[in-house]
């Protein structure tokens, strides 16, 4: 087993550490921090919109299982990546789209799609994904971990995260993991 990780933003993390932690080759998918100025982040601050951090997802695979490339794909079809610093009414710079990247071929993979995508035109606007080095990961508080699987009859979950979770089954099914 080849072990990598992946650290991707795309709005709020409930929704997307949902979605992979159903994807066959992920090993775990833990909700958390990163890309901000200060050198701890919590929620709360987070949230505030002040610190720079985003929302993110980090996603740990085995590569002989699923490719990072392959991952990417199914992270612009989990968000709206067109939307700058946001995804629907969760707005600021905490919600942006963006990855992460570990190393240099991740760099490279990463731009080279987002290239791709736009060049291609597959969405209504270019998408506005940033593609920027991990500095420091910061794991969200044990809450969130898990949070919509925990409370799927929370409002928000009800409303936001169980449509984009269904679809998100539905599109690749193939590439879920057996429940």
């Amino acid at each position: 087993m080849t072990q990598q990780n992946m650290i991707i933003g795309g709005g709020c993390f409930w929704c997307v550490e949902a979605a992979f932690n159903q994807v066959k080759g992920v090993t775990s998918a833990i909700s958390g921090y990163t890309g901000g100025q200060r050198e701890t982040a919590d929620y709360e601050t987070v949230c505030s919109g002040a610190t720079g951090h985003v929302e993110v997802v980090k996603v740990t695979f085995d590569s002989e299982q699923i490719s990072y490339s392959q991952l990417l794909n199914l992270f612009f079809s989990v968000h709206d990546a067109t939307q700058v610093n946001r995804q629907g009414n969760d707005t600021g710079t905490q919600y942006r789209s963006a990855i992460f990247y570990c190393n240099e071929e991740q760099q490279q993979i990463a731009q080279a799609l987002v290239e791709q995508i736009n060049e291609q035109q597959l969405f209504d606007k270019d998408i506005v994904t940033s593609v920027e080095p991990l500095e420091v990961f910061y794991a969200a508080e044990d809450y969130h971990q898990g949070y919509y699987l925990k409370n799927p009859e929370q409002g928000y979950c009800m409303a936001v995260v169980a449509p984009k979770f269904q679809k998100f089954k539905a599109q690749h099914a193939q590439l879920m993991k057996e429940s």
